[in-house]
């Protein structure tokens, strides 16, 4: 059972869901008291990611109405509890796509919080006290200073707010798959809010990359502004036949329904197929060029808060940033429509310092 908001004190405001039509409007709310360990801190900027599409409209049948969305969340610091060790007021963080966890399983004790059975995400979900966890589409936001990262200051937080889930979806994979080997050969499917970083991700580790895409339409982006080696149409039998067994690795980000089989082929022997993006119906998987080639079909989701640290560190040592367009409050129910349609070159930020206001 939710518990009622009214239990806690701190006055918030921010856009909510009411229901599974997926529309938001301005929602006064609050936010726990600052625990002993809880880090406060005032919301600059926000990510749109395909989950939140997802959950506003309950798509995957677990949403907690009223909604408030978002978890790639950047801001500065306002208070601290008197516990709090790691953090102090005025610096730049973020929160990503969890807020909780059991803290005693051996995922937790592994740095592993994503795969712990009681993950608590970022909204839309129940946290310890029995509240329901509110997003970053608002003006505050607490939480326990384990599931804070702390944002480098030559970062810009606009930029940066995507990493903390589109970001770090791709550089876990890429770490734990050996695929961030110098000289390894990384093809990349699919060209959006994942793909993207993921092709920068892949050549500052020192990849050799591939983007793998349905059309010729992004492939001066690809390798032109993103730096990708190659490119390959998924679409001509030719290119995909002259590419066959050449790649250690691909991460596929495509949540839409798709062959699995071409893909498969383009992997050398013991290559891996690591899936991040979630299509909504299951796909066919052929058994026998796994076998034939001791091949790997695997899956991945974000990553633990330490991961998260090292990778937006790694981020501000190769000056990595999402490809973003910065967008007022009250554009969001446009921006998701268009998210449906995939236009957006690749990732919504809302300017949530600037553009959030009670008046709405």
């Amino acid at each position: 059972m939710v518990k009622s908001q009214g239990e806690q004190t701190m006055k918030a405001f921010g856009w909510a869901a009411r229901d599974s039509s997926g529309v938001l409007s301005p929602f006064h709310f609050s936010r726990r008291e600052t625990g002993a360990k809880d880090v406060v801190f005032r919301v600059l900027y926000c990510g749109i990611c395909h989950t939140d599409l997802h959950m506003v409209k309950n798509e995957w049948g677990m949403s907690i109405y009223p909604l408030v969305p978002g978890h790639e969340i950047v801001g500065v610091v306002t208070q601290i509890g008197n516990k709090v060790e790691k953090i102090k007021v005025g610096d730049k963080v973020g929160v990503g796509y969890m807020v909780g966890s059991c803290g005693s399983c051996d995922n937790c004790d592994d740095d592993l919080e994503n795969y712990c059975p009681k993950m608590i995400p970022t909204c839309s979900a129940i946290d310890h006290d029995g509240t329901a966890t509110r997003g970053g589409f608002s003006d505050i936001m607490v939480a326990h200073e384990q599931f804070i990262v702390h944002i480098p200051d030559k970062l810009p937080l606009d930029a940066t707010a995507p990493l903390l889930c589109a970001g770090i979806t791709v550089y876990s994979p890429l770490k734990h798959f050996g695929l961030d080997k110098p000289g390894t050969h990384v093809g990349i499917v699919g060209l959006g809010g994942l793909g993207h970083v993921a092709v920068k991700f892949a050549k500052a580790m020192g990849a050799k990359v591939t983007v793998i895409s349905t059309s010729a339409n992004k492939k001066e982006e690809a390798i032109e502004h993103l730096g990708a080696d190659s490119f390959l149409v998924s679409r001509d039998q030719d290119q995909m036949q002259a590419a066959m067994s050449t790649m250690d690795g691909i991460i596929d980000t495509v949540s839409a329904v798709h062959s699995l089989g071409p893909l498969i082929g383009l992997l050398k022997s013991q290559g891996k197929l690591i899936m991040v993006g979630a299509p909504d119906k299951p796909l066919e998987l052929p058994v026998f060029p796994l076998i034939m080639g001791r091949k790997i079909v695997a899956g991945s989701c974000t990553g633990g808060i330490k991961e998260t640290q090292e990778m937006i560190d790694f981020a501000a040592k190769h000056n990595i940033t999402s490809l973003i367009e910065v967008i007022p409050i009250d554009y969001v129910n446009i921006a998701l429509n268009r998210l449906v349609k995939g236009d957006v070159r690749y990732r919504f930020v809302i300017d949530v310092g600037n553009t959030l206001k009670p008046s709405s």
